[in-house]
């Protein structure tokens, strides 16, 4: 990597983590030139204004989200066990930014009623994700995994709707117990939805318990 990219990249990390504290409207080339020891000219010659900046950790974003959740979830097997391993990636990755936040949520607060390239950045990256999940939910009906009249829009937004809640109860709320909450809703969407052989794949794909430690003879 050359040392333009190399700077480049260092900004937008640092970048990464104002937006994920401050928001996306928190950010700045002047806040983000403090950060860095940077000069102000400096930032601005890798982005030339601060809804580029945005932009750029928007995409950012959503490229470490699909590595942690999307490129890891895709190697499972397809049908539940895939749909499984989406949501319960999604869970992690809000779990670990309970401190920081979520830029999909943060952003879509901050941006819902104000039209503009940030917006559309934004828009365009959670439905990216959710064409994923649609696929995933899509092939567990196509493998029998899901009934046959299982409304993939309405899983979708149920999935999403906790999500959502567990980001708010977690973060917000500080409740206990939320992590918990959300998996029992994944569970409880599952057993509504999927068929006896979609359960049976399911339950053969999860990691097994490991043995007990045989006793000692006395």
């Amino acid at each position: 990597m050359q040392k333009g990219q190399q700077t480049r990249a260092a900004i937008l990390e640092a970048a990464l983590g104002l937006a994920s504290h401050m928001g996306l409207e928190g950010l700045s080339i002047g806040a983000l030139a403090d950060v860095t020891k940077m000069s102000k000219s400096g930032v601005f010659a890798h982005f030339g204004s601060r809804e580029e900046l945005q932009i750029a950790v928007v995409r950012e974003y959503h490229a470490k989200f699909e590595e942690e959740v999307f490129f890891t979830a895709i190697r499972e097997q397809r049908g539940l066990p895939r749909l499984r391993a989406l949501f319960e990636r999604w869970v992690r990755r809000v779990s670990v930014e309970i401190d920081s936040g979520c830029i999909y949520i943060s952003g879509a607060v901050e941006f819902d009623d104000r039209p503009g390239p940030v917006r559309d950045a934004l828009v365009t990256m959670v439905k990216a994700w959710h064409a994923a999940l649609h696929k995933a939910i899509v092939l567990a009906k196509e493998m029998g995994h899901l009934q046959a009249d299982a409304d993939v829009e309405q899983i979708l937004f149920e999935l999403h709707g906790l999500i959502l809640s567990l980001h708010h109860d977690a973060r917000f709320m500080r409740s206990p117990g939320a992590l918990e909450r959300a998996r029992n809703g994944f569970e409880r969407t599952v057993r509504f939805y999927a068929t006896a052989a979609g359960l049976k794949a399911d339950a053969a794909a999860q990691p097994k318990p490991a043995p007990a430690s045989a006793k000692k003879r006395a």
